[in-house]
């Protein structure tokens, strides 16, 4: 367990939201303004989406029970979405088949966090694929809009010292995401307390 634990801890927001911005740092300094741009409106989305549905979720109890879906996992849209363009940016200076194979490592190491989530029970099988699928088709968009744009020069040291800070960064203590997100849906739904799974299994009982 201790070993995914470890796989896991590379897609927590500590590590991932910095790699994001390290995307768009990456890119400004190669002129890449558009494709900067494109990041920001995409990964944003994406972003948002899983903040909606973990408030929907904690605040007034909007899931799917059927599935054990109570919201978009994060670590696996965030790991999806950065690691493939993390992989081709890393190759941004070999021919289309060296990008679309570090986009496809990315994508390969992005999948083994999301499966990690669901082994190390932080979530279920529906919310783990949904965060994967979420951020696999943000990358994949970012890749098929931005192909016809001039590829950025990209500084080799600068991709280096920020992926050797990133992996640092990932020994740290995760980012207290879920207690920000649950006070935040309290304060905007009313309730005194998060709704959990353990209110599905009550309300099934009640409805027997």
């Amino acid at each position: 367990m201790s070993a995914w634990l470890r796989v896991t801890s590379f897609g927590d927001s500590i590590v991932t939201v910095p790699a994001a911005a390290a995307i768009i740092l990456w890119l400004i300094s190669g002129r890449a303004w558009r494709m900067a741009g494109w990041w920001i409106v995409l990964f944003g989305a994406g972003m948002t989406l899983v903040v909606a549905t973990k408030i929907a979720f904690i605040g007034w109890g909007v899931g799917v029970a059927a599935i054990d879906f109570t919201g978009i996992s994060g670590h696996a849209m965030r790991a999806t979405a950065v690691l493939p363009i993390i992989g081709c940016l890393a190759f941004n200076g070999s021919r289309q088949k060296g990008r679309l194979a570090g986009f496809a490592a990315g994508l390969g190491i992005a999948l083994l966090i999301s499966v990690s989530r669901v082994v190390v029970d932080a979530h279920s099988v529906s919310e783990a694929a949904s965060g994967a699928l979420l951020g696999t088709a943000i990358s994949w968009m970012f890749m098929r809009i931005t192909a016809s744009v001039i590829r950025p020069a990209i500084n080799g040291w600068l991709l280096v010292l920020s992926l050797t800070g990133l992996f640092w960064v990932s020994f740290a203590e995760p980012a207290p995401t879920q207690e920000i997100l649950t006070e935040l849906a309290l304060k905007l739904s009313g309730h005194d307390r998060p709704f959990t799974r353990a209110d599905w299994v009550v309300q099934s009982h009640s409805g027997s």
